[in-house]
């Protein structure tokens, strides 16, 4: 480690968390195309809690899981592999890559997370998405055409079960409620933060905007021009709707990297797992794909000189999450992988992105902070009610 970063690990713990940084994964299960083996998916689902373990153990703030139901994917019930995570954890935030609100009954999602809410003691959120495997919607009595009604009818019914103790409620999606009440509550009363997922959707960064939600910009595979008018929009329509300035806006980003101290060693050792990788193999080249999205394979400081770059951008942002254990990359070497990151790049990056950041930009959200400002909103409330009292005796 040079002596930069060193500095930087030992300054970390004192710089407030106004970024989040940590993985994603999307669980599949590929051959390793240097060896030929392909991981069981026993050997899949222990590698992502090892994982998650390892993210926390660098000092990364959280580890996201997706949301599939279909091979060579392994992660369909996310919420009982967050819940195992939580327990072998103290700090780490846990999220998801996707929890899809198109195919999943917003009743379940509501009392799934406000469950996994409680387990984790709040050290949790989601990012819910419209998912991009079309058979997923007729496997669970969805249409695929109607994916964005869907998702905007089933996230007003997630928001009432969890801000409304009881809830009556007709759609067109899915069949009425009646005088229901969702359990559990969310813990302190408090709503699990809700990040919208998208690449490609206006509508979808329109509704985070409406709601005041984050908007996560799953930039890993367009050029960034695309993700900067989807930003764009988001940002100037949470101003729209009364949230905060554009600049205030939430805002969280993708990112892949992979490391080795020798920016020719790693591109090397890469190479053959980006021409097989079942998402983007045999499209693009290596090359190719680096300059269009923020796939960076090289040094730690090449990773830190990119993406200290990314506000320019998108602007001030709170969180950043990398996708490093796919294309069917050995456990032992995702585990170096994330070492280089936690310890060499983003204690640098945490320093980097903080020097200059306004201080009206929000802090990365947690739920200490959200139940802070629920706290705050009473706290004026009852003084405003006091305050009327007064008055009317007074008068």
């Amino acid at each position: 480690m040079n002596n930069d970063s060193s500095e930087a690990v030992a300054d970390s713990a004192s710089v407030n968390k106004q970024m989040q940084f940590g993985l994603f994964s999307v669980g599949d299960v590929t051959t390793d195309p240097t060896t030929g083996k392909t991981p069981t998916e026993y050997e899949r689902i222990k590698a992502i809690v090892r994982i998650a373990e390892k993210a926390e153990e660098v000092g990364l703030d959280v580890f996201a899981i997706g949301q599939h139901h279909n091979p060579p994917f392994i992660p369909s019930g996310p919420t009982e592999i967050l819940s195992h995570i939580a327990a072998k954890t103290k700090e780490l935030i846990l999220s998801t890559a996707t929890t899809l609100i198109t195919t999943t009954d917003p009743v379940r999602i509501a009392e799934t997370y406000a469950t996994l809410q409680h387990l984790s003691d709040g050290r949790m959120d989601l990012t819910l998405g419209r998912g991009n495997t079309g058979p997923v919607y007729p496997w669970f009595g969805k249409d695929i055409r109607q994916g964005i009604e869907l998702a905007v009818e089933n996230y007003a019914l997630l928001r009432k079960l969890w801000d409304e103790p009881v809830v009556n409620w007709s759609g067109k999606f899915r069949t009425p409620l009646q005088g229901f009440t969702s359990t559990p509550a969310p813990l302190d009363g408090v709503a699990p933060f809700v990040w919208h997922g998208s690449i490609r959707s206006p509508e979808i960064a329109e509704q985070a905007a409406y709601y005041g939600d984050g908007f996560f910009a799953n930039n890993i595979f367009w050029p960034s021009e695309h993700y900067q008018r989807l930003i764009g929009l988001y940002r100037a329509r949470y101003a729209h709707y009364n949230h905060g300035t554009p600049e205030q806006a939430i805002v969280g980003l993708g990112g892949q990297v992979f490391m080795h101290k020798n920016s020719q060693e790693a591109v090397k050792q890469f190479r053959p797992y980006f021409d097989n990788a079942p998402v983007y193999g045999h499209g693009p080249s290596l090359e190719e794909f680096t300059e269009m999205t923020p796939l960076t394979v090289g040094s730690p400081q090449e990773i830190i000189d990119r993406y200290a770059t990314m506000r320019d951008k998108f602007g001030d942002y709170q969180r950043q999450l990398f996708l490093m254990d796919h294309a069917g990359l050995p456990l032992e070497i995702v585990l170096e992988q994330i070492e280089i990151l936690g310890t060499e790049v983003v204690p640098v990056l945490r320093k980097e992105l903080a020097i200059g950041r306004p201080a009206n930009v929000p802090d990365a959200p947690t739920h200490q902070n959200l139940l802070a400002k629920k706290q705050a909103k009473e706290s004026e409330k009852v003084t405003s009610s006091v305050g009327d009292t007064n008055y009317g005796v007074w008068e």
